[in-house]
């Protein structure tokens, strides 16, 4: 029976949580003899799929429970097993556990270690029993995640767990921050020519290549959930989302240019907004989907910390991008 879990437990290994009672078949076994084998070793109350293993139960193939009971009693179980099995490591956290059920349409998966050999089985209790509470969950902590921590972790009670777990990656955009302060300062010359004009379009500069940027965030934390990302995947996206960022930036590059150019009169300037923008936002939509991919590929969890650094190196990318303009085209 599976072991009921809350929002809390995702992260537990699934070891904690999987039936030790799986109900295997050896390989060289024909149907007759495994159904013999089985009625002298009953197997436990719940039987979802017959796992096929070798002698050192290693795990080879599955076996659904329609091919055991139709075929004839003399048909080796090596012939109509399926061999193709998914499986789940024994390193595989619940969360991964319930995005195998997502993505792959199974009653069960059975855990197996390094060397392939079968430990037990997880089944789809695990995944239906707390989807209610989960569900009710979901939306609040995609924003929470977005931002750099977990819903579970602001309900703490002990506000030094909570500063330790929060603080981390606020120090993402307490650089971001500092870094914008030290380019305002590289770049002072062109600020000084613009005065009030160049910089009062900053914010609207920053604020659409961040919004793009959460944009390309969550939706490439929709993509990756229960899916694995993989390197040659990852150029095929980056190319699609280069072009999504470059219409978006575009577009609205235009729009912003236009409206400086009648209502300032400067050309250059609008110019300068059409380059700065329309890179800020591409760069922001490449690093939107990228951050998320390239640290789920490195095994490191992307909900927590995709979003500051997305962001943070988005702003970096737009404002040297923005000032390298001011000081190209003005004077």
């Amino acid at each position: 029976m599976a072991i009921p879990f809350g929002g809390e437990n995702l992260n537990n290994p699934i070891t904690k949580h999987m039936r030790k009672d799986s109900t295997w078949l050896y390989a060289d076994k024909t149907i007759g003899e495994a159904l013999e084998w089985l009625r002298q070793n009953p197997p436990g109350d719940r039987i979802i799929y017959f796992y096929v293993v070798d002698r050192e139960m290693r795990l080879i193939g599955v076996l659904p429970t329609r091919r055991l009971l139709l075929n004839p009693p003399d048909t080796p179980l090596s012939q109509i097993m399926v061999a193709r099995v998914i499986a789940l490591p024994q390193s595989a956290t619940v969360l991964e556990a319930c995005e195998f059920f997502i993505q792959h349409h199974l009653l069960a998966f059975p855990v197996v270690d390094n060397d392939r050999r079968l430990l037990g089985v997880v089944d789809v209790d695990l995944y239906t029993e707390e989807m209610s509470d989960l569900d009710k969950r979901e939306g609040r902590d995609h924003m929470f995640q977005l931002i750099g921590v977990h819903l579970t972790e602001t309900q703490q009670t002990n506000p030094f767990l909570a500063f330790r777990h929060r603080f981390p990656w606020l120090l993402c955009n307490i650089g971001g921050g500092i870094l914008a302060a030290f380019l305002s300062g590289v770049y002072q010359d062109e600020l000084a020519w613009g005065g009030a004009v160049l910089a009062l379009f900053i914010p609207v500069v920053l604020a659409l290549a961040e919004s793009v940027g959460i944009q390309s965030v969550s939706l490439a934390l929709e993509a990756l959930h229960g899916r694995t990302p993989t390197w040659t995947a990852l150029g095929p996206k980056l190319g699609r989302e280069l072009l999504t960022g470059l219409f978006l930036g575009a577009a609205s590059a235009l729009t912003i240019g236009l409206v400086a150019l009648v209502w300032l009169g400067q050309g250059r300037l609008a110019i300068c907004l059409l380059t700065g923008i329309t890179g800020g936002v591409t760069c922001a939509a490449l690093l939107g989907l990228a951050v998320p991919n390239l640290l789920r590929l490195l095994r490191l969890d992307p909900r927590v910390a995709a979003g500051p650094i997305a962001l943070a190196l988005a702003d970096m990318a737009t404002l040297l991008l923005y000032f390298n303009a001011a000081r190209w085209l003005l004077p």
